[in-house]
């Protein structure tokens, strides 16, 4: 391809911005990120210099383009290391970008052209404090239950014979319950990071909705709910739904948890056939969740108003229900509390796929 000019449609799909110059700094390409970067279009831009087209300055105020002198210098380069830059004029001045720079040459290590990989560097903070709001999470709520466990544990090791049976049962009660509480959380970042990496992995069978919807129930109930709190209904005849049956079970366990958590009354969970496929509705009978909010709940730490739990389970549901080719959203009920709603394809089999 040296010597080639760039072909477009391989920087289309890219998320970074694409600037692309011929030897002599004018611009010959410009990605759809990289109009949307930088306010303009590929039409604009097109066949002016590079350093009117993205005029970048350093944090000594410097011209960036002057200082690298990209037309010129080195034979032997091939890349500028990312550099945070801002844009020094126009209507974006002062907006922040993390700027790559490479420089293809023929086998004479002549210039044929400039890629410009653009960055935003707001996008970056974000997923920064993303993960740092991980860590905080994950550390917080891992203390509780590894204080306890630690604080029960190194008790009785050290006074066991001064305990009966019932208080070291108990005891060993809460460790347990404790260790299920960190297996959870581990489990929850792990398909976390599924999710984000588009890696989770799908062992589809027949799933029955009604029977993952009751053994979710069931868990609750053994959990000392009142089973009066539950209602299942079931109406019509269902498709045969090929799924994940623990990815299912994952999805309503979660969302059972949520109406729980953060809801209040009876928890009615309805499925019906839906087109091909079924969908299935948890309803809770709380204050519900305002329409500003909706938008929000399944990003994660989205912890609703008692702010209780990590904040993951409704990005996990909303990564499960998709990666299975469905679609999940919320909405009120009809008694004003929240209803969650996430609609499945009837699917096929893994050998069919």
């Amino acid at each position: 391809m040296t010597g080639a000019g760039p072909d477009k449609a391989a920087y289309d799909d890219l998320p970074d911005g694409v600037v692309v110059t011929d030897a002599v700094g004018t611009v010959v390409l410009l990605n759809p990120a990289a109009e949307r970067m930088l306010s303009t279009t590929a039409d604009a831009a097109v066949g002016r210099d590079l350093r009117e087209v993205l005029p970048l300055i350093d944090e000594q105020n410097r011209d960036w383009w002057q200082c690298t002198d990209p037309y010129g210098g080195l034979s032997t380069r091939t890349r500028q290391p990312e550099r945070r830059l801002q844009i020094g004029a126009g209507p974006l001045v002062g907006r922040e970008l993390l700027v790559t720079a490479s420089y293809v040459r023929d086998d004479k290590l002549q210039l044929q052209r400039v890629v410009v990989s653009l960055r935003d560097n707001r996008a970056r903070e974000r997923t920064d404090r993303s993960r740092a709001d991980l860590v905080s999470t994950v550390a917080h709520e891992l203390r509780s239950p590894l204080t306890s466990v630690k604080g029960f544990t190194a008790t009785l090791l050290a006074k066991w014979d001064r305990f009966n049976d019932e208080q070291k049962q108990l005891m060993l009660q809460t460790v347990n319950a404790d260790a299920d509480r960190v297996t959870r959380l581990l489990t929850e970042l792990l398909d976390v990071s599924r999710i984000d990496a588009g890696r989770l992995e799908m062992r589809k069978q027949v799933v029955d909705l009604a029977a993952a919807a009751q053994k979710a129930i069931d868990g609750r109930v053994a959990g000392e709910e009142p089973a009066d709190r539950f209602v299942l209904n079931v109406t019509g005849t269902l498709p045969e739904i090929w799924a994940d049956p623990d990815k299912i079970d994952q999805v309503i366990g979660n969302l059972v948890e949520n109406a729980l958590r953060h809801g209040d009354g009876t928890v009615t969970i309805t499925i019906n056939p839906y087109q091909d496929g079924a969908e299935v509705t948890v309803e809770d009978q709380g204050i519900g969740i305002p329409p500003d909010t909706a938008a929000r709940v399944f990003t994660r730490f989205w912890r609703g108003n008692k702010g209780r739990g990590t904040g993951l389970g409704l990005y996990i549901v909303k990564g499960l229900v998709e990666a299975h080719g469905g679609s999940v959203e919320v909405g009120s009920a009809e008694g004003g509390g929240a209803r969650f709603r996430f609609v499945l394809p009837a699917g096929t089999p893994p050998y069919a796929e």
